[in-house]
Parts: structure tokens; C-alpha cells; sequence
């Protein structure tokens, strides 16, 4: 728990002033309380955990249940409205902002998206149902994603377009370097 902390603490910037973080900390708490043992001392933690999340959701507008897997240097770089499904799952390096929904489809359905690495998910942007998005995607803002999205590509629109990424032009020589 506490290297992840540690992990997420780097990743907001080193800003304990970020209320990213302090989602960070009560959803990583509230994975690490499922082993402790003995089950008296869990129940008394999942207490603590369960008016932790509901204060930090509180004061932050984030949504972040300890059922949700998230992987390491997963930044929360803007406060408010963000809803993530306790069934929704984030590689590493995925960085959201402020408006996201990752979710549900369907109450009926409970499967939510499986998020890649590297994943920028943009101000607005809705992802819904059982969809999967690649690595190295940037997901626009207020994109409503309801279709799977490959490696390497971008999502804009209402409902998404998926377009393939550019790889990223070569910077032209300069004069100095060529007469090496």
C-alpha cells in the first residue's frame, strides 16, 4: 500500500494539496484493508474505509471504489464529476480528468470498459459498456466511447470516431548537423 502511495504521490506532482491524490490514498487504504487478518480488525478498517470514500467523494466529486482495478501512476488530474465503476479496470500510466465516466451500459450488464496503458482520457469523455481501449490511446474530450478502440489510436466525437495516431514527424535536420 504504502509503495503505491509513494508511486501516486510522484505521479500528482508531489502535491499533497491534490485532491487526486487524496482519492489515491482512501482507494489504495481500501484495497490494502481486504488482507488484513484477523476479520474483526478488517470489518473495523472497512468502517473506516467506507466514511473515508464517502468523505472524499464528498469534498472531491470523484468516485473511485476499492473494487475498480487501477494500475500504478493512474493520475486524477482534475477534481469533479468523475464517476469510475467498481467493475472497471485501468492499466498503468493512465491519467483522467475532470467529468469522466467509466461505466455501466446497462444496469443489467455489469461489465464496464477495460482500460489499457498509457490511456488519456480527456475533460467529458463517457466510456460505457464492455468495451476495451488499447495502449497509447487519448480518448477527446466529451467523447462518448461505446465501441472497443485499438492500440495506438484516438477517439473523438459523440459517438467516437476511432482514428488511427500519427507517428510523429521527424524533426528536419539543421544546417549544423548535416555538415557533420
Amino acid at each position: 500500500m504504502f509503495e503505491n502511495i509513494k508511486a501516486d504521490f510522484q505521479a500528482h506532482g508531489r502535491d499533497c494539496g491534490a485532491q487526486g491524490f487524496w482519492v489515491m490514498i482512501v482507494y489504495r487504504f481500501g484495497r490494502w484493508r481486504y488482507g488484513v487478518r484477523p476479520a474483526p480488525l478488517r470489518k473495523v478498517l472497512s468502517l473506516l474505509y467506507k466514511v473515508l470514500y464517502k468523505l472524499t467523494q464528498i469534498v472531491t466529486g470523484i468516485e473511485l471504489p476499492c473494487e475498480a482495478v487501477v494500475g500504478r501512476n493512474f493520475v486524477i488530474d482534475h477534481f469533479g464529476g468523475i464517476i469510475i465503476s467498481g467493475y472497471a479496470r485501468f492499466g498503468d500510466n493512465c491519467r483522467i480528468r475532470n467529468g469522466v465516466t467509466v461505466g455501466l451500459r446497462r444496469v443489467e450488464e455489469p461489465i464496464a470498459p477495460v482500460i489499457g496503458n498509457n490511456v488519456d482520457i480527456g475533460a467529458g469523455a463517457k466510456l460505457l459498456g464492455p468495451i476495451t481501449v488499447g495502449d497509447n490511446v487519448v480518448i477527446g474530450a466529451n467523447a462518448v466511447v461505446l465501441q472497443d478502440v485499438p492500440a495506438n489510436s484516438i477517439a473523438v466525437g459523440v459517438p467516437a470516431v476511432v482514428k488511427s495516431r500519427r507517428p510523429a514527424a521527424p524533426e528536419p535536420a539543421s544546417p549544423e548537423t548535416e555538415q557533420r
